[in-house]
């Protein structure tokens, strides 16, 4: 049976690039639009003005295909739209995008996409280390805990290379938004605490020259049960998790069932970050 599953899935060209679980919850190509992805916003009460200074100014996703100045368009990885994240141009600025589903099953979970990513070419030159990040996120909740696994490839930073995979454990205070009661919020996205992956360093292709696109593998493994990562690869390397956990806090009110996976980019230098997704493949066992 598995055989057959497998045969099935390796005669569609738009499946055959990923290895899913057996059940696939969402599969989003970006040729067929933004597919329920979209920008994350701050939590607040009444007024905006209660939302973090983090929060103000995140960007959202838009479609694009890659358009370069000396190249042309060279569309996605597989067809002519990517969903592209872009920072403004002053470091550290980040941009994210998210897609806000629920879970059914407790159980194993594994989300795949192909990725690339550039500084804007505003130089002529190679600008391998503008951009400071790109990472991945989800924020999950059960009856007992919100966790939130963080996994970001740190490329740069302060215009040196870096070029290695970190996770984040410990989160920045929840404070309270609005008079409520009903409202936490907390900037996980913060530039602290931000720990190694152990041996996570890993050279990616970055070619030569600022407008060349490489696109890139990337697949992260959970377990709901046990609220843990248990896998993480990016093309050939997959990585040791020992002593890698994620953000955990005490249930909240409002989020039950939540699972909500999250890109981002960041960039070191006061130029734009563009980060590329072709698709998204999340899927699960049960």
């Amino acid at each position: 049976m598995e055989d057959f599953r497998r045969a099935l899935l390796n005669a569609d060209p738009r499946l055959g690039k990923f290895d899913p679980l057996s059940r696939i919850i969402y599969y989003d190509d970006f040729d067929q639009g933004y597919q329920g992805w979209s920008e994350l916003i701050g939590n607040y009460e009444d007024d905006l003005s209660s939302l973090l200074p983090g929060y103000e100014d995140l960007r959202p996703p838009m479609l694009s295909n890659a358009t370069m100045w000396d190249t042309g368009s060279a569309g996605s990885m597989e067809g002519n739209y990517a969903l592209k994240l872009a920072t403004r141009a002053h470091a550290g600025h980040i941009a994210v995008d998210l897609k806000r589903v629920t879970w059914r099953h407790r159980g194993p979970l594994r989300l795949e996409t192909y990725f690339t990513f550039k500084p804007e070419a505003t130089e002529l030159r190679l600008s391998e280390t503008d951009v400071r990040a790109v990472g991945v996120l989800f924020d999950i909740q059960d009856s007992e805990n919100r966790w939130m696994p963080h996994l970001r490839y740190l490329n740069a930073l302060n215009g040196e290379q870096l070029a290695k995979w970190q996770f984040k454990r410990y989160r920045e205070p929840l404070l309270q938004i609005g008079g409520t009661g009903k409202t936490r919020s907390h900037f996980h996205l913060a530039p602290t605490h931000w720990e190694d992956v152990p041996n996570g360093r890993q050279i990616l292709c970055y070619n030569e020259i600022a407008t060349k696109l490489n696109w890139h593998y990337m697949r992260v493994d959970l377990d709901l049960a046990s609220r843990h990562i248990t896998r993480l690869q990016c093309n050939d390397r997959i990585y040791n998790l020992t002593g890698v956990e994620p953000m955990m806090m005490p249930a909240m009110a409002n989020l039950w069932c939540m699972l909500n996976v999250v890109f981002w980019v960041e960039t070191d230098v006061n130029k734009r970050a563009f980060l590329y997704l072709d698709s998204v493949l999340l899927s699960g066992e049960w």
